[in-house]
C-alpha cells in the first residue's frame, strides 16, 4: 500500500512514523507530508515539504498513493476566544487544507481517507458534565450517531472536515473515516498521567492535588496511546481497501472502564482492539 500521511511531524503524525508500519504484514510505503523537515525524524523516510493549503501541493503529492492519513491543521484556533463566533482566517486555511486533500484524493482515484477528527467535535456534553463525567460510575455514552456539539471553533472546524468526508464518499465513492482523536500524547508524556505530571513541571498544581486527581481522572477517559492511535489507522485503511464509497466516525482511546465515548462501533466495524487500557497504570512512571 502506498500512504500519504499529511501533519507528519506532529503528535499522532510521530506515532504513525514509530508504529504504522508494525501494524502490515505486507510492504507499506509512507510519503511523509509537513509544512517544514522534521528537527529529529523517527523514521529513516524523508519528509515532503509543503503546504495543504496550497491545492498543487497536496495533488503532487497525492500522485501514486493508494490511501491518505489527512493530520495536517495550518491554523489551531484556541485561546482565549476559542468559542468566539467571529470569522478568524484559521477557518479558511484549515477548511481549505480538509478540502485540497479531499479533492486531490477523488482526482487521483484514491481509495481511503482517514481524517483526523476529534472529541471536541462533540466536546460540549463533556463542557456541561465535568467533572462529575470524569467518574466510572457517570451515565453517558456518545456514540458515532451523536449529532455533533463542536465546545470550540478548532470542534467547528473538525465537524466540517467530516462533513465534507461524508459528501466525498456519498457523492464520489471514496471511502472516508473519521477518528474522533481524544488524547495523544508526545513521549514523555505517553501514559494516563501525562497531563497531571505536565502541570506539576509547569508549576500549575502540585502533585496530589485536586487538580492533579482531576487530570488524571479525565486521561483515564481519553486517553489514547501512541500505538493504538496507529493500531486504529491501520485498521481504517484496511476497511478501505474492500469498501467502496463508505463514510464513518470512530472515537480514538484506549481502553478504559471509565469512558463516554463508545468503542464498541470500531470493534464490530474495523476491529479495533486496544493494545493499551487507561485504568491499568495506578501511579505514573516516575524516574
Amino acid at each position: 500500500m502506498n500512504l500519504l500521511v499529511t501533519g507528519a511531524n506532529g503528535t499522532i503524525g510521530t506515532a504513525l512514523r514509530t508504529h504504522l508500519e508494525r501494524e502490515f504484514d505486507d510492504t507499506l510505503e509512507v510519503t511523509w507530508l509537513d509544512i517544514e523537515p522534521h528537527p529529529a525524524p523517527e523514521s529513516s523516510a524523508e519528509t515532503l515539504i509543503g503546504d495543504v493549503t496550497d491545492y498543487a501541493t497536496v495533488r503532487a503529492a497525492m500522485m501514486g498513493q493508494d490511501a491518505v492519513v489527512h493530520l495536517g491543521m495550518p491554523d489551531f484556533l484556541g485561546g482565549p476566544d476559542e468559542r468566539s463566533l467571529a470569522w478568524s482566517a484559521g477557518f479558511g486555511h484549515s477548511c481549505q487544507a480538509v478540502a485540497n486533500v479531499l479533492e486531490a484524493a477523488r482526482r487521483e482515484g484514491i481509495d481511503t481517507v482517514v481524517y483526523a477528527s476529534s472529541n471536541h467535535a462533540v466536546g460540549m456534553h463533556e463542557v456541561e458534565h465535568a467533572p462529575d463525567i470524569y467518574e466510572p460510575d457517570f451515565d453517558l455514552e456518545i456514540d458515532h450517531e451523536a449529532t455533533p456539539r463542536p465546545d470550540s471553533r478548532y470542534g467547528v472546524v473538525k465537524v466540517f472536515g467530516e462533513a465534507m468526508g461524508r459528501l466525498a464518499a456519498d457523492a464520489h465513492g471514496l471511502n472516508c473515516y473519521a477518528l474522533r482523536i481524544c488524547s495523544v500524547r508526545n513521549p514523555a508524556q505517553d501514559h494516563p498521567f501525562g497531563d497531571a505530571e505536565a502541570g506539576v513541571s509547569a508549576g500549575r498544581f502540585e502533585r496530589g492535588s485536586d487538580a492533579y486527581a482531576e487530570q488524571v481522572a479525565r486521561q483515564r477517559c481519553m486517553w489514547q496511546s501512541r500505538r493504538d492511535i496507529a493500531r486504529q489507522v491501520a485498521r481504517c485503511l484496511e476497511r478501505g481497501r474492500d469498501g467502496s464509497g463508505e463514510f464513518d466516525v470512530f472515537y480514538g482511546r484506549s481502553a478504559s472502564d471509565r469512558a463516554w465515548f463508545d468503542l464498541e462501533h470500531a470493534r464490530q466495524v474495523i476491529g479495533y482492539e486496544p493494545d493499551d487500557d487507561a485504568t491499568a497504570m495506578t501511579e505514573p512512571p516516575l524516574e
